[in-house]
């Protein structure tokens, strides 16, 4: 399994790998509602950017992550951004997230876009399981999570040290390859009612 770096693109979203080009435009538009942030394992809010966005060109170079900043095709704005990481090609896995979007983002198309793209990438590559993690706290995103048809596996207990410090328990969700033909079905039909 090997999960390149390469531009996604639908409809309504283009998944650009994060590339020196792209780092002003995408300070921006993550430097925006912090309390989202909290919930979330790491920041690239504000002063945390710079960390946040080594750690993303660095774990890309490696081959751990695929960072992702992601436009709408609608306006062509920088909306957020979104990865394939933890990659295990030894194991033909990855975990999906470490997503953010700004909130005129959020309750649209552009998380089921992002998603069908990142999930046939990770399946079209080899990939047998795809973990989707999110805080136990953040029902909205577990909500979603669970819309795209994702299984519920448990609850990770102190399974992460948030940015802010706090023990955080992650509820774990997966698609397996088995899954992804009925998910793939479920967000394409869904994608073309939008």
């Amino acid at each position: 399994m090997i999960i390149s770096p390469v531009v996604l693109e639908n409809r309504w979203v283009r998944l650009e790998p994060c590339a020196p080009a792209l780092k002003e435009e995408l300070a921006t538009a993550l430097n925006v509602d912090p309390e989202a942030w909290a919930t979330m394992a790491g920041t690239g809010h504000g002063d945390h950017f710079e960390a946040w966005w080594a750690a993303a060109l660095a774990q890309t170079i490696a081959g751990s992550r695929v960072a992702y900043a992601v436009r709408r095709l609608a306006d062509g704005a920088l909306v957020g951004t979104t990865s394939l990481y933890e990659i295990r090609p030894e194991h033909r896995r990855c975990e999906l997230g470490a997503t953010f979007y700004r909130p005129d983002a959020r309750g649209g198309v552009v998380n089921p876009a992002c998603k069908r793209l990142l999930l046939g990438h990770a399946f079209d590559a080899g990939a047998v399981r795809v973990e989707i993690l999110t805080d136990v706290l953040n029902p909205r995103s577990q909500a979603a999570i669970q819309k795209l048809g994702a299984s519920f596996e448990g609850r990770l207990r102190s399974h992460k040290i948030t940015w802010t410090g706090r023990v955080r328990d992650t509820a774990l969700y997966a698609i397996v390859a088995d899954d992804w033909p009925a998910v793939r079905e479920r967000l394409d039909a869904r994608l073309s009612g939008m």
